[in-house]
């Protein structure tokens, strides 16, 4: 991932004033504007200036510091103007040149600033600020060489020069050099104690060490000298990110944006802890608010790709990251990034060619190995996906969620050293909240694995909690949601609406709520040569998200279900099918197993009035425990609380019975989980007959079936039918009272 720190830039001003008065000064105001300016007294110091130029229009020197004045100010053109004018009239004063190029640097108009540097350096080879100046200026441009040895000519010209050193820290840190870098940074600040800008970059050296309090007590240090300093409250807002503080870290990122509005590096990190909280829409905004400002920033566009990603727009995530990739075509982490796109579009030999070209930028690239073990597991190649995953952890071993991903190839033993490893990490208090939830995940499924529930449990606990402190959820929203549905959804409306959407007999869907066995059923119905196996699509709800401009009305699902037309209806259904028939042209079925489409069955038998519907059925206790033992992928927010969650499984269960009541018969086929682990060929003849297909024996070898399995069962599905699974709660009875309580509850 990309570093979300601010660029260090230059550290001195570099507005060098004039020492000298000049002969044309008849009133010997000069010297006094000149003491008003060194002082800070800018407006004394202008009106004096205005007044020698009142008497000597040609006054070389009032012209420059009017210029540096204006610079100061913010008005960058007017400077430019005035500075040019004074080296008009005095083209050989070689600090003219040094401010012109400051100005010109700051409007990124770096090349010109360059040229002027180097003039500046030829009229006078001895000017230190005109060598610190050229050296950011190459700093810029990424050229660390030339940089370094144009700070270390104005270090040798003045040893002391507090800039300077700050800037040559800048130069070592970029190159992974931390401990030169905090060298000149401290000695840059022992000369400058004053110095914003030098604790603001000693804070980045620091949280990049991963010292997350001194880099904290740094930039804090950088706000009270400057309290104005936007790119110093980002930078705090990183280690506050850093640190699970995320709701400190957005306030840290608004107070940048709110001395800074234009500031495009502050709208892309507030869009990083929004998506990190599951607020993905607004995090949309700022990415999308970033690129408006800065049409070239690639992180922007690779982010924003990213939380694309999250929603199940997969389309839309590519064409953003392709953007990244055609303005950064050598930056691994967009391509790591398109390889998880590949990944879930179920294109899996290209994700693994994404991977390779990540990786061949960057052989040390571990996210592209964790890419690559989620390729390869999907795959079924589990051995293969064990490897890349140790790699991964090999490059990154402070990556929580490399440990998780490993503890999902396979199952760890006792005295496997990443176990250990895992249980020391989790107890570091510099480590991140966002990899201690990962950890506690993974050791709580290796402790569940190895059959030590009481050791599993703990950490499960402390994952669920650490997690549901980042998320937001509006369960009283979430809950009426499940109602409003149910209201509106009546047999009149469904009775009078009927029989007007596409007649397309191919699509399926498996709905119930995670964790409840809709893999397995997928797999069983994936196995038949006329199945395809959709997995968990994202295409009805993109499309009901898009029925508000093709109703041209604001209102939401489901109340927008009673405005629809048959032709609406139609083309609702229709459009789904041109969605889904891009995967699999000629299959005569074609599965979606995204749990959540439960909300939906109403409006998809609307739409698709000859669809297939199966409703998966676990144990309560059951599904709620294994929600309970995972880190989702997707926005599962009710999923991190037991209370919330048995809550939100009552609400649930309450929408499937009112959807048993008002489908018409036949409709709906329910499949219990518990029956089919013990009988599986009597339930899955079943479920091939209820879709209208043919008995195939392959339905029952499942598990050798080859096809990309992108969810959390990959590994499980790729085995015989196991009875494990079923009354997995017993041995955790004892801490699921919060659960079980609601589960029981008749509120």
């Amino acid at each position: 991932m990309n570093s979300e720190r601010s660029s260090p830039g230059e550290v001195r001003q570099g507005a060098a004033t004039d020492r000298a008065s000049t002969a044309a000064d008849p009133q010997g105001l000069f010297a006094g504007a000149l003491a008003h300016h060194r002082a800070g007294r800018l407006v004394e110091a202008e009106q004096l200036y205005w007044q020698i130029l009142a008497v000597d229009p040609r006054h070389a020197h009032s012209l420059h510091l009017l210029g540096v004045i204006a610079h100061q100010r913010g008005h960058h053109q007017p400077s430019i103007d005035l500075i040019r004018r004074a080296i008009q009239l005095q083209e050989d004063a070689a600090v003219f040149h040094s401010n012109l190029g400051l100005v010109l640097k700051s409007v990124d108009k770096t090349e010109e600033a360059i040229a002027h540097y180097q003039r500046a350096l030829t009229l006078r080879p001895d000017f230190a600020d005109a060598h610190n100046n050229l050296g950011s200026a190459l700093f810029d441009q990424g050229k660390l060489d030339a940089a370094q040895v144009y700070y270390e000519r104005a270090l040798a010209l003045n040893p002391n020069y507090a800039a300077a050193h700050i800037n040559l820290g800048c130069v070592f840190n970029k190159r992974g050099r931390r401990e030169e870098a905090l060298s000149h940074y401290r000695r840059g600040l022992a000369l400058d104690p004053r110095s914003a800008e030098g604790y603001n970059n000693l804070g980045e050296a620091l949280h990049q060490q991963g010292k997350l309090d001194d880099a904290m007590a740094s930039y804090e240090r950088a706000l009270d000298l400057k309290p104005d300093f936007a790119e110093a409250h980002v930078n705090l807002g990183n280690v506050l990110k850093d640190q699970g503080r995320v709701e400190a870290a957005i306030a840290s990122y608004e107070r940048a944006l709110a001395f800074r509005p234009d500031f495009a590096e502050a709208h892309n990190n507030l869009g990083n802890a929004l998506r990190d909280q599951g607020r993905l829409d607004n995090a949309v905004m700022r990415y999308q608010r970033a690129i408006a400002l800065k049409p070239d920033f690639a992180d922007a566009y690779n982010h924003l790709g990213g939380v694309y990603l999250d929603q199940g727009k997969l389309n839309e995530a590519m064409a953003q990251c392709q953007r990244a990739a055609a303005l950064q075509p050598d930056n691994a982490e967009i391509y790591a990034n398109l390889s998880l796109i590949y990944f879930y579009q179920g294109k899996l030999e290209r994700a693994l060619a994404q991977t390779d070209r990540a990786l061949a930028l960057r052989p040390d690239k571990a996210e592209a190995y964790f890419t690559r073990s989620l390729i390869l597991r999907a795959l079924g190649r589990v051995a293969e996906a064990r490897c890349a995953g140790e790699k991964a952890i090999e490059l990154a071993p402070r990556v929580g969620r490399y440990y998780r991903h490993l503890v999902n190839v396979g199952a760890l033993d006792a005295d496997d050293p990443h176990l250990a490893a895992m249980e020391s990490l989790a107890n570091d208090a510099s480590l991140p909240t966002g990899d201690k939830v990962e950890l506690h995940f993974a050791i709580g499924k290796a402790y569940a694995d190895l059959g030590r529930p009481e050791s599993a449990f703990p950490h499960l606990r402390e994952a669920n909690a650490l997690k549901r402190r980042q998320i937001v959820y509006d369960e009283p929203e979430t809950l009426d949601l499940f109602k409003r549905i149910a209201a509106v959804f009546t047999a009149q409306l469904l009775h009078s609406k009927s029989g007007y959407g596409s007649p397309s007999t191919v699509p399926v869907f498996i709905v119930g709520m995670p964790r409840s066995g809709t893999t397995l059923v997928e797999q069983i119905l994936a196995s038949h040569p006329k199945v395809f196996g959709g997995g968990e699509l994202n295409e009805f709800r993109s499309a009901v998200k898009n029925l508000n401009a093709a109703v041209g009305t604001s209102v939401a699902y489901p109340e927008i279900a009673q405005l629809l037309s048959s032709e609406q209806l139609y083309r609702l259904g229709t459009a789904y099918m041109e969605a889904v028939r891009a995967f699999a042209a000629e299959a005569e079925r074609i599965t979606d197993k995204l749990p959540q489409n439960f909300l939906f069955l109403g409006l998809i038998h609307l739409a698709l009035p000859h669809a297939r519907i199966i409703h998966l059925r676990r144990n309560p206790i059951d599904t709620c425990l294994s929600c309970f033992s995972i880190l989702f992928a997707g926005e599962h927010p009710y999923a991190y609380d037991l209370g919330e969650l048995g809550r939100y499984y009552r609400g649930y269960q309450a929408l499937m019975q009112h959807w048993r009541e008002v489908l018409p018969e036949g409709v709906m086929l329910e499949v219990q989980y518990e029956e089919v682990v013990a009988n599986l060929e009597q339930e899955a003849r079943r479920i091939i007959a209820y879709c209208g297909l043919d008995w195939d024996d392959a339905c029952l070898a499942f598990h050798k079936t080859e096809r990309p399995v992108l969810t959390a069962s990959a590994v499980q599905v790729r085995q015989p039918i196991y009875h494990n699974s079923v009354g997995r709660w017993q041995p955790y009875k004892d801490f699921l009272q919060p659960l079980t309580s609601e589960l029981d509850s008749d509120r």
